[in-house]
């Protein structure tokens, strides 16, 4: 682990030597984001003041996005960097902060930007021994599947370009307000449009779904893995296949970068409808932005009860 971390430093100090990497003077504030969602609200937000670069694709493990050194330079250069936060991001973001020395952005710093300000978390766990998988210390970090939450990240964004840039603070608030109507609106809507899943049980591969799940009504019933980040056993699966026939569980939800395999056979096996959800923006075709996603699920979500 330690050669692997040293030799992915040596390529991004190459790569920085390389590309110039330098500190921020560009007219525009520089902005990297460790996920899709939070480029796509930063950039709602900071609109023609704001250069935005996503770590991720939207496709990736949230928890594990590969560092690649061309990842370095942008950091360098960076005035923010925009996080979920709750450790979400814990296996990449601390070497790729160390490996930009960029004073900016390291943690506690005022371009350290964790959207989690203000956010309870749920699933905090009672004990982090890793016998229990890759638990978060500080409990679930998927919040922005919920949408009212999505808020706070919204705030916690326009906060720190207020401070870096005061001079914009009109634009920035402005822009805010536009966009958090524009949400306000959506989350009307499809919490009218989700009013048949409540009650409804699922289950998913990874424990991305508790927010979601809390917001419009529905039963989180477990999830596929055995713990999180270990795969399940075929112990798991046939208990898991068991207590979801019992317990009539309708719907299997897959997420892109896990393998369908499993998912498809339990959902087979119970008679439940298997659905691939994205985590964030570009999981799937047609989620560029954090309202498309989330459109996206809602539909698909609805679209996968029994008729």
């Amino acid at each position: 682990m330690k050669s692997k971390l040293f030799r992915f430093l040596s390529l991004a100090v190459i790569a920085a030597v390389t590309l110039g990497a330098g500190p921020a003077h560009a007219a525009k504030i520089r902005v990297v984001t460790t996920l899709t969602d939070l480029a796509d609200l930063t950039r709602n937000v900071g609109g023609e003041h704001v250069e935005v670069h996503s770590l991720a694709t939207g496709i990736e493990d949230t928890h594990g996005v590969p560092m690649k050194p061309s990842f370095v330079p942008v950091l360098n250069r960076a005035d923010l960097v925009v996080l979920v936060g709750f450790d979400c991001e814990h296996a990449f973001l601390p070497a790729l902060l160390e490996a930009s020395k960029n004073p900016r952005i390291q943690v506690g710093k005022s371009g350290y930007v964790d959207c989690s300000q203000g956010v309870t978390p749920v699933d905090v766990p009672k004990s982090t021994d890793h016998s229990e998988g890759d638990v978060h210390p500080y409990g679930n970090p998927h919040y922005m599947l919920d949408p009212m939450l999505a808020k706070t990240a919204v705030q916690n964004i326009c906060n720190a370009l207020v401070a870096i840039a005061p001079q914009y603070e009109a634009d920035f608030k402005h822009n805010r307000d536009t966009y958090l109507a524009k949400l306000d609106a959506k989350i009307v809507e499809w919490q009218k449009e989700a009013a048949p899943l409540k009650g409804v049980k699922f289950v998913s591969y990874h424990e991305h779904w508790p927010y979601f799940a809390n917001r419009f009504g529905m039963v989180y019933f477990g999830t596929i893995e055995l713990k999180p980040g270990i795969d399940p056993t075929p112990r798991h699966i046939e208990e898991l296949v068991s207590s979801m026939k019992a317990e009539h569980v309708s719907i299997v939800v897959r997420e892109p970068q896990f393998p369908e395999k499993v998912p498809a056979l339990i959902a087979q096996q119970t008679g439940a409808t298997l659905v691939k959800l994205p985590i964030m923006p570009g999981g799937v075709p047609h989620t560029d932005t954090y309202i498309e996603m989330m459109d996206y699920i809602v539909h698909t979500m609805v679209g996968a009860l029994p008729k």
